[in-house]
């Protein structure tokens, strides 16, 4: 799978919110149906992510890249360290879930 390329898909056709305070929200009332993480995210938003995501069963990829990678990747002029998929459109990316 294209990761740069289904997640602009995502962005174009679905609903995805970016942002680590938006983000933990989500995770927190069980509402996205996948969070993407910089593996450079700070460590104390990684632990909450994980916490809320783990008790609202959301799966958590961890992306290889840093911050500024992902925010590049997706073409915004601002580092990304966390982006909820809420609703993906005509993209795979929930694919990444492993199949969810």
């Amino acid at each position: 799978m294209d990761l740069a390329f289904e997640l602009r898909k995502a962005i174009e056709t679905g609903k995805v919110v970016i942002g680590s305070n938006e983000t933990i929200r989500l995770a927190r009332t069980g509402e996205a149906k996948l969070i993407i993480m910089a593996k450079n995210a700070p460590k104390e938003v990684k632990d909450d992510i994980n916490y809320y995501a783990g008790l609202s069963s959301i799966p958590v990829y961890e992306f290889e890249g840093t911050s500024v990678e992902l925010g590049t990747l997706l073409g915004k002029p601002f580092v990304i360290a966390l982006m909820a998929i809420v609703e993906p459109g005509e993209s795979k990316i929930l694919s990444l879930a492993g199949g969810k």
